[in-house]
């Protein structure tokens, strides 16, 4: 099963280059150009990792990190960003986000944090399925 990603990104040149690299990769990789699109995907379908620029038109990615947080915890997100400043790292951080990225990014650093972004979500999805078992067993008498 191929890791599912979610690219938001207002920049389209960046999102489809990024997302290319991601693809040969033999990453899933959907793209959208606002926190909007985003929530509607992320109330739609499954991903395992979501990055998300911090600085776009509209919402940004601050509050759409709320947002997805609010909807669906289990994906971890990355903060892009090409104005870091070590305030907006921490409030990202704060707001649930695994970690950010510098634009422009390189690609081996983008491909170890997704592997280790992915390691994370695989734990957790280990220990809800776990927890659904003891729950069906406890449900039996087991």
């Amino acid at each position: 099963m191929k890791i599912r990603i979610l690219l938001v990104d207002d920049e389209k040149d960046f999102v489809e280059s990024l997302a290319e690299r991601l693809r040969l990769r033999d990453y899933e990789v959907i793209t959208v150009l606002s926190g909007i699109e985003a929530l509607k995907l992320v109330k739609e379908q499954e991903f395992d990792i979501i990055f998300l620029d911090v600085k776009m038109p509209g919402m940004d990615g601050i509050e759409t990190l709320k947002q997805i947080k609010g909807l669906k915890p289990l994906p971890q997100v990355i903060m892009l960003t090409g104005h870091a400043t070590v305030e907006t790292a921490i409030e990202g951080m704060k707001e649930g986000a695994y970690d950010y990225l510098m634009k422009p990014v390189v690609t081996e650093n983008l491909i170890d944090l997704i592997s280790r972004a992915y390691k994370i979500v695989e734990e957790q999805r280990e220990r809800i399925r776990r927890a659904e078992v003891d729950n069906i067993l406890k449900k039996r008498g087991w």
